[in-house]
């Protein structure tokens, strides 16, 4: 590409460069270099529709028998037991955990920290500052959750956020190990 390349020349260009490094990823693995790349730029990671739910986060009822004996991945048919079995001590890792069930297993596109704080308050671990759990999440490098909007002036706005495939690995180890 020439200096002289500019506007979309140079827009044309980048979409190239991109596609041209992706191409031979897996769909995981080009999910986790735009997510990477959205990061790092400050810029709203690219989302991808979700299907179903991820297979940690489907009951056994959701699936034929056949696959259900091919797949080894823990079932959580309820945040309880997803939390249950994750066991997170911090309070930011409590907000972490309800967000990867409001993403990660209700296939949202995003979450609020109210709908955080409803699901841990129904297993009587409400957090008294939300917002602050999930900015410790957004301070951590790599970050395990990003902030997509903020609707509203005050501090006490409403903000959707996403966790970052760093956090849903995070979640997924807790649940692990």
């Amino acid at each position: 590409m020439t200096a002289e390349a500019t506007g979309p020349d140079l827009e044309f260009g980048a979409m190239q460069t991109v596609f041209t490094a992706l191409q031979n990823l897996d769909e995981e693995a080009r999910v986790r270099v735009l997510d990477y790349v959205s990061s790092r730029l400050g810029i709203a990671p690219v989302t991808r529709a979700v299907a179903k739910p991820h297979d940690a986060c489907r009951s056994d009822e959701d699936e034929p028998a056949l696959e259900q004996e091919q797949d080894a991945a823990p079932k959580f048919g309820s945040f309880a037991e997803l939390f249950d079995a994750a066991q997170p001590k911090s309070t930011s890792d409590k907000a972490l955990v309800a967000g990867y069930w409001l993403q990660v297993c209700q296939a949202a596109d995003s979450f609020d920290g109210f709908s955080v704080n409803k699901e841990l308050k129904h297993l009587g671990e409400g957090l008294s500052n939300v917002t602050s759990a999930i900015d410790t999440l957004k301070g951590q490098k790599p970050a395990l959750a990003l902030q997509l909007k903020k609707s509203g002036k005050s501090r006490q706005a409403r903000k959707l956020y996403k966790i970052t495939v760093a956090g849903i690995r995070a979640v997924e180890a807790m649940i692990g190990g």
